[in-house]
């Protein structure tokens, strides 16, 4: 990806204009597969868009009882006997969710016209340039009558937040009955596609871990991702994506189909939460730079090819393409950052993920958990390589699932009893499904290790054994914090729980409340006690390096002319990254008191990689 033409751009974009926002201006990321499993029941009334996953449906039915038995309604189980169990407990379950959302942002309306104190914490709450926020505040400021005239007001202007669901398209293990493959359609993420497609949410399904044209196929058999008459679409796509050449892929693959991608999403590589998807040195300033420059190329591009295959179909074909929104997430902390974001880059969006772990009334987190992350420094999170699906993975030191998987690796019974196989995507010698975190996995190839004991040095040994013990269970830990939060019993082999902050958590220290947490964002007060904070941009060059460094000590002892060239590549993208911000921070407005330190620093990495040798292939 080359950015060569945005100097020019600046001072348009940042004079540009921009479409009405809804209420808010920021979005919860989905989580881990606990973390936002309840999120839109708790922030939805007040119009903020969260993202369920719906990975596990064990943990779904088990939220689905919970909630149920708080909002005293009649609960039928959905049982692993049930035919396709797995989709009928993600329909269930976000039908009560839209359910109680649509319930409590009746509740929170009728409330907002009977408490002026309620109308005016929640007008506290509204981004600060909102135009709805300024028609409210106009309504106290009458004085007397302002009941009479807020509650019309509220009914025209309010809505509640987005209840979206993710599933990452690569978890889309094979199932079996009775030792028989079932057709794909009951694949894990068939599964939970139609589970979404058959409830009665109207929102969007955010799909990540890049292309599954198989699982995009699917989507043909559902009509709500179709436009009806008024161009409107009841369910939409989002796409996480981290570059544009990706979002043009996806985009047009879906829309020779004749689905519309609503919502790109586009996600630092490094400096996010979760599973890390590392671009080839790309960062996310050019990045966004292209997504700003090339947005019209993307829609008229779907809009085409989406037109062709709707025609084909016997569909209706909208007069005009389709809303397309442009978000991001990754390491953003501050209100400045925020804005710049939407200012410059023109996105309708900014997803901020792991600060809210610390917000209880937002997320779901057990208190030992969130304490551990309130106590968390930048030493503590950290890469790792425990996710199963040898993808790295930001966490967390300290875990009780690093503990007692370290205790059971001292004990000789490395390890997880596999009971959910979400993971479960290699094949046995017998070719069933198995994950490279059970202890079935673990032992076999810690077998197969001794046997070679001989042969290799202890260095390697040593190495080999913990690249295979390392992994944990994520379906498992990832779930735990949830049931331990709502006193739900936790069955089975003691796995504690794993958490998958992003780094940007080492600069939050302190459990807050939602409100004081929006007001952060929206610049109105600071939940940050230490000022030495880098700029999310410079977090993830530094990130990047490290990236790079790391990956030519792993492959120096089998370099080849390929490696060498994408080692190569990598580099001279960081270095292309770097020229760009020099230009960047030279010509915005933004960032006054801290440019200084932002040009020094970046100069310094410039300085870092230019020095970094890259490995060759020694000619015999």
């Amino acid at each position: 990806m080359i950015i060569t033409n945005f100097a020019q751009t600046i001072n348009e974009g940042m004079n540009m204009t921009k479409n009405p926002q809804p209420l808010h201006n920021f979005h919860i990321p989905v989580m881990g597969l606990a973390y936002t499993i309840d999120s839109p029941i708790r922030v939805a009334h007040y119009g903020i868009s969260s993202v369920i996953s719906i990975a596990d449906d064990e943990l779904i039915e088990k939220m689905n009882a919970f909630y149920h038995e708080k909002f005293n309604l009649p609960y039928q189980e959905i049982s692993k006997k049930v035919a396709d169990y797995r989709a009928k407990r993600i329909t269930s379950y976000l039908n009560l969710v839209d359910k109680i959302v649509k319930e409590k942002f009746d509740n929170f309306k009728n409330e907002l016209v009977e408490s002026k104190e309620a109308l005016e914490n929640y007008i506290a709450i509204l981004p600060n340039k909102s135009e709805i926020k300024k028609g409210l505040q106009s309504f106290i400021e009458e004085g007397m009558n302002w009941k009479e005239n807020v509650k019309s007001y509220i009914e025209k202007h309010l809505s509640a937040g987005a209840i979206d669901v993710n599933i990452m398209t690569k978890l889309d293990k094979d199932n079996f009955e009775k030792n028989e493959q079932l057709p794909v359609i009951y694949n894990d993420a068939h599964a939970a596609l139609r589970g979404f497609a058959n409830s009665t949410t109207n929102s969007s399904i955010v799909l990540s871990a890049g292309m599954n044209p198989r699982l995009y196929s699917y989507f043909e058999n559902f009509e709500d991702f179709y436009p009806d008459e008024n161009n409107h679409l009841k369910k939409k796509i989002t796409l996480k994506v981290s570059d544009f050449r990706s979002a043009m892929i996806q985009g047009n693959f879906l829309a020779k189909k004749g689905l519309w991608v609503s919502e790109y999403r586009i996600e630092s590589g490094l400096n996010c939460g979760g599973h890390a998807f590392a671009t080839e040195g790309f960062l996310l300033g050019p990045i966004l730079e292209e997504f700003k420059q090339k947005k019209e190329q993307l829609i008229q591009s779907a809009h085409e090819l989406m037109i062709k295959s709707l025609e084909q179909k016997g569909k209706r074909i909208p007069d005009k393409p389709l809303e397309l929104k442009i978000t991001v997430q990754g390491g953003v902390g501050t209100s400045e950052e925020h804005d710049f974001l939407l200012n410059y880059y023109n996105v309708d969006s900014v997803g901020w993920g792991s600060p809210f772990l610390l917000v209880p009334e937002a997320t779901s987190v057990d208190q030992a958990t969130r304490n551990l992350l309130i106590n968390a420094k930048e030493e503590d999170l950290y890469l790792s390589q425990i996710s199963p699906l040898g993808v790295p993975f930001n966490t967390l030191r300290g875990t009780t699932n690093e503990k007692i998987k370290q205790r059971r690796i001292q004990e000789s019974k490395a390890g997880s009893s596999c009971p959910k196989k979400f993971l479960a995507l290699n094949k046995d010698a017998e070719g069933n499904g198995i994950c490279t975190a059970s202890k079935k996995y673990q032992d076999y190839k810690l077998e197969e290790l001794e046997a070679n004991k001989n042969n290799i040095s202890l260095e390697n040994y040593e190495k080999t054994k913990q690249t295979i013990t390392e992994k944990s269970c994520l379906c498992v830990g990832l779930a735990n914090a949830s049931y331990l939060e709502n006193n739900i019993k936790i069955k089975g082999q003691d796995q504690g729980v794993v958490v998958c902050p992003g780094p940007n958590m080492a600069y939050f220290d302190q459990e807050v409340s939602l409100s004081k947490m929006i007001q952060h964002i929206y610049g109105n007060t600071s939940v940050l006690r230490n000022p030495n904070r880098p700029h999310f941009f410079v977090k993830e060059l530094k990130m990047y390096i490290a990236y790079l460094k790391n990956d030519i000590q792993t492959i120096s002892e089998e370099i080849n002319n390929a490696k060498t060239k994408k080692l190569e590549a990598f580099k001279a993208n960081l270095l292309e990254g770097i020229n760009y911000y020099q230009t960047l921070f030279a010509a915005i407005p933004n960032f006054e008191t801290i440019k200084q330190e932002i040009t020094k620093q970046i100069e310094g990495y410039k300085n870092e990689i230019n020095a970094i040798e890259i490995p060759k292939l020694q000619m015999a």
